[in-house]
Parts: structure tokens; C-alpha cells; sequence
């Protein structure tokens, strides 16, 4: 227990550097990106002329210089105030405590599928390496791997929602319908069958791979040759030594993957019309709406660190020479 505190400890103060390096570099990108949320509104608008332009840019801040808006924004954010959004008018806060719960509810699910499933079939493919059962396998998971996300949401779609009818073909709930408690949670499950199976089997596809790679080796390491000799049962040696050593890099990839499945959220969210954190990404670019983007991108960063400190933990509890090291200085 005690290194696992140390552990989580040093790698929130590690992360701090990171955060801050995201909050400035994201804010002078977005500050060097021609046009803002001033020419997005003049251009809903048909124009304006330079009387409006001043007051607009004074409304919002626009005319302060950089290091003192700079300044202002890190201070609001010391005070949990991600600030205000030009495109929506409203706290960026709220519109991400509103948006960011669905997009959780989806990378969650899709995780969830993604490890469990890849990591099950993993297994059976990494059990007789070179057998038929494992060619078909890491064959079908190159060519899922192959296909892209948007692609693989209206194919099912399609197939599903329009031709079978079996599912909703897009949002979040069904609109206006009254439920609560278990009731909305199952509408809410079944609108997310498709979206969460066209995110969540690309990835499967990886973690089924490396999960049989990973078997593949170990199955030349001495221990397993150590435990064939002693005359235990094979389905005993592929679960208790061989699996369980090839899980590690699985974790590992696990907290890489977060990342790269928030952003495969946002095409996924606009083929299924989900109102999450993806799309309001989306809307936020559209309209030039930088306090909105700039407060994406930070939470975003947060989530991610948070995944993998989660990873870290999970990793040493599986692995006890990991962060033994640190938790001893």
C-alpha cells in the first residue's frame, strides 16, 4: 500500500510540468492559428465594420497583449475557471461537464470491449502459435486493424440500423422519452451498441495481436520450459505463466491507447450524432471558438494522465519490481 502512495504520489508531481507545458504551448498555438472568434462572428454576420471589430475584440479580451492574457488564463485556471465560450455563450466548465460524461461512457465501453475481448482471443490465438486457429486470428486482426473507424461505424449502420433495424442509427437516448433510473441507462446502453463496436474493434484488433506476440515469446522463456518439464497442465501453464506475462505490455499499451481513442471519438461522435467531447471539439474548431479548444485540450491532457497513472498502479500490482525502485528513495 505504501508504494503504491509513493508511486502515485511522484507521478502526479512529474505530471504537473506536462500540464503546464500543455496549457502554454496550446495557448500560443492557438494564438499564432490565423483568425479567432471575432472573424468566426463576423463572418456568421456577413461583416462589420471596424467600430464593431473593437468592441467585440474589447468584449472579449482580444486587445489585452499576449503575456497578460496568458497570465489571466493560468489564474482562472489556479481557480478551476476554464472561462467563457464565444460560440456558445456559456462557462466552458459547464459545456464539458455536460458533453464530456457521454464521451466517457463511450471510451469506457469500447475499452472495456477492446482489452477483455482482444486480450480473450489473444490468448486462444498465442495458445498453439502457427496453429490454424492462430492464422485465422491474427489474419482477421490485421484486416480489422486495416479498416478506419468512420468506415466500420456506417457500414454498421447500415447493416444494423437501416437494413435490420435492430438498433437506433444515431444520438446518445431517445429524445424526449421520459425515462429514468434502469430505464434510461438500457435506452442509453442500446444506442451505444454500435458506436462502442466501431471504436472498440479497431482496437481490438491491436490488443489481440500484441497479446499473441506476447505469448508466442514468453512460450521460449525457461520458466514456461521449467514448468513443461515439471509436467503441469498445459491449459495451467498458458494461463498462470505464459498469459500473465504477456498481459504486462497489453497494460502498458492500455494508457498509451487513451489518447489515440479520445481523438478516434471525435469521428466516431459525428457518424453517430453523439452530442460528447469529440464533437464539441469539432464545433469549437468550427466556429474559432478558442477558449472553448483551449479548455478541450487541458481536460483532455488530464484525462490522459489520469489513464495512466491509473496504468502505473495497475502495472505494479501486477509486476511488484515495478516502482519498487522509486517507492524504497
Amino acid at each position: 500500500m505504501h508504494r503504491a502512495l509513493t508511486l502515485t504520489r511522484r507521478r502526479i508531481v512529474s505530471s504537473i510540468p506536462v500540464l503546464l507545458i500543455v496549457i502554454v504551448g496550446t495557448f500560443l498555438l492557438l494564438e499564432a492559428a490565423p483568425g479567432d472568434a471575432v472573424d468566426a462572428y463576423l463572418l456568421s454576420l456577413g461583416g462589420g465594420d471596424a467600430g464593431l471589430v473593437a468592441e467585440l475584440r474589447q468584449s472579449y479580451g482580444l486587445d489585452q497583449s499576449l503575456v497578460k492574457r496568458l497570465t489571466l488564463y493560468v489564474g482562472a485556471l489556479l481557480r478551476f475557471d476554464l472561462g467563457w465560450s464565444v460560440a456558445f455563450d456559456r462557462p466552458v466548465l459547464d459545456l464539458i461537464a455536460e458533453r464530456l460524461p457521454n464521451t466517457l461512457w463511450l471510451m469506457g465501453a469500447a475499452t472495456a470491449l477492446a482489452f477483455s475481448l482482444g486480450s480473450l482471443l489473444g490468448i486462444v490465438a498465442g495458445a498453439r502459435p502457427g496453429s490454424l486457429t492462430d492464422r485465422a486470428l491474427s489474419i482477421g486482426s490485421l484486416a480489422l486493424y486495416a479498416v478506419p473507424s468512420f468506415w466500420l461505424g456506417l457500414v454498421l449502420v447500415l447493416v444494423f440500423a437501416v437494413d435490420l433495424r435492430w438498433f437506433p442509427t444515431a444520438g446518445i437516448e431517445t429524445i424526449a422519452s421520459g425515462k429514468t433510473g434502469l430505464a434510461r441507462v438500457a435506452d442509453i446502453a442500446w444506442h451505444l451498441v454500435l458506436p462502442v463496436s466501431a471504436l472498440g474493434f479497431i482496437y481490438l484488433a491491436l490488443f489481440l495481436r500484441m497479446m499473441r506476440t506476447g505469448m508466442a515469446e514468453a512460450w521460449r522463456q525457461d520458466f514456461v520450459l521449467f514448468a513443461r518439464a515439471k509436467g503441469l497442465a498445459r491449459r495451467r501453464i498458458v494461463l498462470r505463466h505464459v498469459a500473465r506475462n504477456a498481459l504486462l505490455p497489453l497494460v502498458t499499451m492500455l494508457g498509451l491507447q487513451a489518447a489515440a481513442m479520445l481523438g478516434g471519438s471525435v469521428v466516431v461522435e459525428s457518424v453517430f450524432a453523439i452530442p460528447g467531447f469529440g464533437r464539441l471539439a469539432h464545433e469549437a474548431v468550427s466556429s474559432r471558438d478558442a477558449p472553448l479548444l483551449t479548455g478541450i485540450i487541458i481536460v483532455s491532457a488530464v484525462l490522459v494522465i489520469v489513464v495512466n497513472l491509473l496504468v502505473d498502479i495497475a502495472y505494479a500490482a501486477l509486476d511488484p519490481r515495478v516502482g519498487s525502485g522509486e517507492a524504497s528513495s
